[in-house]
C-alpha cells in the first residue's frame, strides 16, 4: 500500500492576508479622497473669491470713471449714496446707492455689486477743494473717497476691501 502525502501550496495568500491588504488600501484611498476633496473645495472657494474680486473691481472702475467725469456731487445726507451731475457733458445725473437693509450697491435701479458691508463705516466720503471732509455733499465737493468692503462667503467679515480717491476733473468749470 502506498501512502500519499499532500504538499500544501505555499505560493498563494491566505484570507487573513487579503483582508489586511484590503483594509490598508481602503485607508490609503480614504486619505487620498479626503485630500483631493479638500483641495477641490479650496479651489472652488478661491474661484468664487476671485470672481467676486473681479466683479468688485469692475464695479469700482465704473463708479470711478463716472464720478471723475462729474461737475458736481449732490446727494442726501447719508454716506451710502451719491449723485453725480454732468453739466458740461450734457448727460443725465447718475446715482449710486446702497439702500438701508440691503447689501447691493445700485446704479439707478440696476444692481452693480452685491454683498457690500457697512460695518459702521461710510462708503462715500466727500472732500472740498481744501481737503476738508464735507458731511453733506453739495456743490463744494471736489474729491470723493469710495471705501468698499465685500463679503464673499457671507460670514459677516469683509473678504475684499477696495478704497480709492477720485478727483472731479470738471469741478469748477
Amino acid at each position: 500500500m502506498e501512502i500519499i502525502q499532500y504538499k500544501y501550496n505555499q505560493k498563494g495568500f491566505s484570507l487573513i492576508e487579503m483582508m489586511v491588504v484590503v483594509v490598508i488600501l481602503g485607508l490609503i484611498v480614504l486619505g487620498l479622497v479626503t485630500f483631493f476633496t479638500g483641495g477641490a473645495r479650496s479651489w472652488m472657494s478661491g474661484q468664487s473669491q476671485l470672481e467676486a474680486q473681479r466683479n468688485a473691481r469692475q464695479a469700482m472702475d465704473i463708479m470711478v470713471r463716472e464720478i471723475r467725469e462729474g461737475d458736481s456731487i449732490t446727494s442726501g445726507s447719508n454716506a451710502t449714496s451719491i449723485t453725480v451731475n454732468y453739466l458740461t457733458l450734457g448727460k443725465s445725473p447718475v446715482t449710486y446707492s446702497l439702500s438701508l437693509g440691503t447689501t447691493t450697491i445700485k446704479r439707478g435701479n440696476i444692481p452693480l455689486i452685491n454683498n457690500v458691508l457697512l460695518n459702521g463705516e461710510d462708503i462715500f466720503q466727500y472732500y472740498n477743494s481744501n481737503g476738508i471732509e464735507v458731511t453733506s455733499p453739495d456743490s463744494t465737493v471736489s474729491k470723493v473717497n469710495i471705501n468698499l468692503k465685500v463679503d464673499v462667503d457671507d460670514d459677516g467679515n469683509p473678504d475684499i476691501t477696495l478704497n480709492t480717491d477720485i478727483n472731479l476733473r470738471n469741478y469748477g468749470l
